[in-house]
């Protein structure tokens, strides 16, 4: 535990697992997210922003959005959009007429999830939603550029050039948006059924229309943001390990053969669930959490004050040897052969998605989606890392490869 100002603000990091699920279970209603820099909040707000009631409201709201049964209906959607990635792969290696080509596969695969969440955010509006998804990847990473100055008190949205533009991309964005949730409104009140994706849940819900466009917002970040890195680091990983990668083919090919993965088939991809567990470990999309106390309160054997930012950061937490041995650092995804309870020496030192009521509603969501993009990437090429590669985590809201993810590809 260490103490630390960030700003005027009070910051102590909790590395104890113990007092992070105390924090994360939030029982007595303790900790709240801290608020977020109004031009954090052009990236993301809805859900992800909210505490209380609000946010057990919109939560109750989304959920039957990712039951299991939605994921199963939503399957068709994800594949149809790894099938065009493959395809895309598969044209580019024939025009190269090369054994093997090089390609950066961290944009491929924000295309993809992007698409993906296009197709199963708006059904037969993807298209559109993929416009939304373009000027929202525009939006982030003109605010990445000026966040390393969004702590500073007194910041203000000044009238620059950047600025303006940030702002004119959210207006297109939230009315795109909008278009698309009148449309939807005046179908649905003609008779018309839209029950199996994300908008339509939404939509019947009664939010307001800004309630509605903040959480479509939001759903294209998380959803996109995560699994990407996911992918991405995975591809990586699997790179560098190709032992690792002919046991995941070889696993994919014993429960699909050259048949496109069904989803129940997925659930029986225990190597390839072990690899991504192991990814997440090593490369968690989220690096740390902040929450803040609102009144005085004890955690552990110290008592905090209101308006203490209590951080966790996870990255350290997976890499701790205290809590996964000495090889810590290494990619080791036997570690979790007994599933996540027996990886670890302490087994709830796994946050990748957070944790408690306010895990991330979207985990199965992003692990089905991965899977299943894995699993057909793996049944179509072999990969390994390009010498173009350099090796450089760093960390933009979610942990990315800051030079890209360069690969050579090879047809099998």
């Amino acid at each position: 535990m260490c103490f630390t100002w960030f700003g005027p603000i009070p910051r102590v990091t909790i590395m104890d697992p113990e007092l992070v699920r105390e924090i994360l279970s939030n029982k007595f209603g303790h900790f709240a997210r801290p608020k977020s820099n109004p031009v954090v909040r052009l990236l993301s707000s809805g859900l992800v922003s909210y505490d209380g009631e609000k946010w057990a409201k919109h939560r109750r709201i989304i959920n039957p959005a990712f039951h299991q049964e939605k994921l199963k209906l939503m399957m068709p959607a994800f594949s149809a959009s790894c099938i065009e990635l493959i395809n895309r792969w598969k044209k580019l290696m024939d025009s190269s007429g090369e054994e093997h080509c090089e390609l950066d596969v961290w944009p491929e695969l924000q295309n993809l999830t992007g698409d993906v969440i296009s197709r199963t955010a708006f059904g037969s509006s993807y298209e559109e939603g993929r416009r939304i998804f373009q000027l929202q990847r525009e939006l982030a990473e003109l605010i990445m550029e000026i966040i390393q100055f969004l702590p500073i008190p007194g910041y203000r949205f000044l009238p620059t050039k950047r600025n303006i533009k940030i702002r004119k991309i959210d207006k297109e964005i939230r009315r795109i948006l909008g278009d698309l949730v009148s449309k939807r409104i005046k179908a649905m009140k003609m008779g018309d059924v839209y029950n199996d994706d994300l908008l339509g849940i939404l939509i019947e819900s009664n939010m307001t229309v800004d309630e509605v466009i903040d959480e479509c917002k939001l759903f294209y970040l998380a959803g996109q943001e995560t699994t990407t890195n996911l992918l991405t680091w995975t591809v990586i990983l699997l790179s560098i390990h190709p032992d690792w990668q002919s046991r995941a083919r070889q696993e994919v090919l014993e429960v699909f053969g050259d048949n496109k993965p069904d989803y129940d088939g997925l659930h029986h991809l225990k190597i390839v669930t072990m690899i991504l567990y192991e990814v997440l470990r090593l490369y968690p999309p989220v690096v740390f959490l902040v929450r803040r106390t609102y009144k005085e309160m004890k955690l552990g054997k110290v008592t905090f004050p209101p308006g203490v930012h209590l951080t966790i950061p996870i990255l350290f937490i997976h890499h701790d040897p205290e809590y996964w041995g000495d090889d810590a650092n290494e990619f080791k995804p036997e570690r979790f052969s007994e599933g996540i309870a027996n990886a670890s020496r302490n087994h709830i030192a796994f946050y990748p998605f957070g944790g408690g009521p306010q895990i991330c509603i979207g985990q199965s969501f992003a692990l089905i989606e991965a899977k299943l993009a894995l699993a057909m990437i793996l049944q179509n090429f072999s990969f390994e890392l390009s010498p173009t590669y350099a090796h450089a985590p760093r960390t933009l809201i979610t942990l990315q490869p800051q030079h890209g993810a360069q690969i050579l590809l090879r047809k099998l």
